[in-house]
């Protein structure tokens, strides 16, 4: 009989692990708390190294229609809006590094996920079932749920995000630092911002201890709004929480119109902290195994969140499917493989962060000029730092 994975968490990393096991024969079941997928998420941006993964294991026809492609990646000054860096993307991406670069909205992507998964094992998504525990068993695993029933398999794959019940029982509870950071959040349909719309493109806005970044969804007809602003304490980590209109409205008091235009006309403002956490020494114990945010959660500032997902349900799924030594040995490889490759995006996200908030006029002159001048007369070196991260082809 084919091995059995019980996958706790129905999200990106969760269906994506899914799918990828399917592919290879594998049967899953994936154990998701949330009584059924909402609208509630935000603007998802995919790289190149992303989108190779997505097309592998067939998911990318399902986005075609909800997917937007950005023009450039752009730079600009939160105050003024001038812009520092203009590095085109949309007609670069494929070429230089195998493949597009998107925008999605998370709903629009857990869909395509969730049929995708459906096609190759159809009711394998189980909603309403939260996970409080795992126990190892002499073939496999088992997890309990809430009610106190009881799921086996041959490999437990925790995928149940930065409050990961699955983490916690294997390293104990941990105590997150905040950063100092919190962000906003909002979607706004194009139409009802005019000609305040933000550029069709990534665009970061660079500021004083803050700073925002615009995307499109929805095929371009909706703006994604992300603003993080330095704040001495909070005490929730959730992204679901809503904050006051008037509050994000002071955080970005005399910025350029575009960015208030969105803040104003946003129905809804969410806001959350952003918290940091340690690579953990460890991302598996015997059949039970780690994966995305529960493994490594990570700062948006390089939009790697998502795709860092998938590619370790990939290369998880690769790691079982080579190693002849049992499924233990193969979360071994996994983590080995993935480890420095993870913590180095964390470390990147964070001093990313740290440049978008440069909060004197020197400090920003002599960060910010560099990257006008290379943007401007040698974009190809620019292009060049991201070659590691998007030119990855972990497709075999």
């Amino acid at each position: 009989m084919s091995p059995k994975a019980i996958i706790v968490g129905g999200g990106i990393g969760g269906l994506s692990a899914a799918i990828c096991l399917s592919l290879m024969g594998w049967r899953v079941r994936v154990l998701e708390q949330a009584a059924k997928i909402s609208e509630i998420g935000a603007g998802l941006q995919i790289s190149p190294n992303g989108v190779k993964i997505l097309d592998k294991i067939g998911v990318m026809p399902r986005l075609e229609v909800d997917l937007f492609e950005p023009e450039s990646i752009e730079i600009r000054m939160g105050i003024s809006g001038r812009r520092l860096l203009d590095l085109p993307i949309k007609a670069v991406a494929t070429h230089r590094w195998g493949a597009r670069y998107i925008q999605i909205h998370r709903v629009d992507l857990i869909a395509a996920l969730s049929a995708r998964l459906s096609e190759l094992q159809g009711n394998a998504l189980q909603t309403g079932a939260k996970v409080t525990s795992y126990r190892q068993t002499e073939e496999g695993a088992d997890v309990v749920l809430a009610d106190n029933s009881v799921v086996s398999g041959n490999l437990v794959i925790g995928a149940d995000g930065i409050h990961s019940a699955i983490r916690r029982q294997m390293l104990g509870p941990d105590v997150p630092r905040f950063t100092g950071n919190i962000a906003w959040r909002a979607l706004v349909p194009v139409a009802r911002l005019g000609d305040l719309a933000p550029p069709p493109t990534g665009c970061i806005w660079a500021g004083r201890h803050k700073h925002a970044v615009t995307t499109r969804v929805r095929a371009g007809t909706v703006v994604n709004f992300v603003g993080i602003v330095e704040q001495t304490n909070w005490q929730q980590e959730n992204w679901k929480t809503e904050g006051a209109k008037k509050g994000a409205l002071s955080d970005f008091q005399g910025w350029d119109p575009r960015i208030l235009a969105v803040i104003q006309e946003a129905d809804t403002l969410h806001k959350w902290g952003l918290f940091d956490r340690a690579p953990l020494p460890q991302w598996h114990e015997k059949h039970v195994v780690l994966l995305g945010d529960s493994a490594h959660p990570m700062l948006p500032s390089m939009a790697q969140g998502a795709v860092q997902s998938i590619e370790d349900a990939y290369v998880l799924t690769q790691c079982l499917t080579a190693n002849h030594k049992g499924i233990p040995s193969a979360c071994s490889t996994y983590f080995d493989q993935r480890i420095k490759r993870t913590a180095r995006v964390q470390q990147v996200s964070a001093q990313n962060l740290k440049l978008f908030h440069k909060s004197t006029l020197p400090a920003q002159l002599f960060s910010y000029v560099p990257i006008w001048v290379a943007g401007k007369f040698a974009p190809g070196l620019v292009q060049r730092r991201n070659d590691w991260l998007y030119g990855e082809n972990l497709i075999s």
